[in-house]
C-alpha cells in the first residue's frame, strides 16, 4: 500500500475510532447519527437503484408519465443531476449547503452534499419512464462479458473513490466530524492510486458504468451520453479550484499525468 492510500486508511480508522467515544453534547450528537444513518441508507439506496437501472437498460423504472410528455419528464430528471451536482461545488452552491443545517452546517458540507447527490440519482433511476423499446439485449458470452465488464466499471469506481478519500466521497467525514465536535480535515491533493495514471478517475469509471450495460435502449443511450458529457466537463471546474487551492503542486501534477485516457508511458506521474 502507498503512502498516500495508507494515509487514506489511518485518517477513516481515526475518524471511526473517535466515533465510539464523542464528547458531551446531547443535541450535536443525535444530529450527526440522524445525518450519518440518512447518507449512508440513501447512499446505499442511490447505488442500487442505479446499477439495477443500467443493468436493466433503463426498462424497469417507476416513472408512469404518459407519451410524449415523458420525454420531457426524463429530460428533467436527467438534466437535474449534473446542474445542481455542479453547483453545489461553486461557492454559492457551498454557502447554500452550508446554510441547511443552521448551527451545523458548515461541518456537515460533506454529508448534505452526498444526501443530495444520492436523493437526485434515486429520482434519476427510480422515477425514469422507459420507452419499452429494446435495441440490444446480450444473451450468453455476450451477456457474462458485458456484466464482468459492468461489475468491473463498479468496482473501479469504488477503487478510485477510496483513493480520493472515500469519507469525503461517501459523506462519511461531515457525520463523523460533527459527531466528534472536531472541523472535518480534508485529505490532501489525490496523486496516488489510480490518480498516478489519469487526473480524474472516478468520473472515467462513473461514466463507463453507463457504457457497459449488457441491454442497450434508447433511454440508456440518452443517460450515457448525458452523464458522460458530464464526466468530461465537469472535472474543469474541479480543476480551477485545484489550481486555486493547491497551486504549483497542482499544476505539476497536471503537466505529468494525462486528463482521462491513460498514456501508459513510462516515467509519468508526480
Amino acid at each position: 500500500m502507498n503512502t498516500q492510500s495508507a494515509s487514506h486508511l489511518r485518517r477513516l480508522m481515526s475518524l471511526v475510532a473517535g466515533a465510539f467515544d464523542p464528547p458531551p453534547g446531547k443535541k450535536r450528537i443525535v444530529t450527526a447519527l440522524l445525518f450519518g444513518i440518512m447518507v449512508h441508507s440513501i447512499f446505499a439506496a442511490a447505488v442500487l437503484a442505479m446499477v439495477a437501472a443500467m443493468y436493466a437498460g433503463m426498462t424497469r423504472s417507476l416513472g408512469t408519465v404518459s407519451w410524449p410528455y415523458a420525454a420531457i419528464a426524463n429530460a428533467i430528471l436527467l438534466l437535474q443531476f449534473p446542474l445542481l451536482h455542479s453547483f453545489l461545488l461553486t461557492r454559492p452552491g457551498s454557502k447554500l449547503l452550508g446554510a441547511l443545517v443552521p448551527g451545523y452546517g458548515s461541518t456537515l458540507g460533506t454529508t448534505t452534499y452526498a444526501i443530495i447527490a444520492s436523493v437526485q440519482l434515486l429520482a434519476l433511476f427510480l422515477l425514469w419512464t422507459p420507452s419499452g423499446i429494446v435495441w440490444w439485449r446480450a444473451e450468453g458470452a455476450s451477456l457474462a462479458i458485458t456484466t464482468l465488464a459492468f461489475a468491473m466499471s463498479w468496482l473501479l469506481l469504488a477503487k478510485a473513490s477510496f483513493d480520493a478519500g472515500v469519507e469525503v466521497q461517501s459523506g462519511a467525514l461531515g457525520w463523523l466530524s460533527l459527531l466528534q465536535d472536531i472541523k472535518p480535515r480534508f485529505p490532501g491533493m489525490p496523486t496516488a492510486g489510480l490518480f498516478r495514471t489519469i487526473r480524474h478517475p472516478i468520473y472515467v469509471a462513473f461514466a463507463l458504468t453507463t457504457w457497459t450495460v449488457p441491454v442497450w435502449t434508447p433511454d440508456q443511450l440518452a443517460v450515457t451520453l448525458t452523464l458522460t458529457s458530464y464526466c468530461l466537463i465537469a472535472p474543469v471546474l474541479k480543476e480551477r479550484r485545484f489550481a486555486r487551492r493547491y497551486g504549483e503542486s497542482f499544476h505539476v501534477y497536471r503537466r505529468s499525468v494525462p486528463y482521462a485516457i491513460p498514456s501508459f508511458e513510462t516515467g509519468k506521474g508526480p
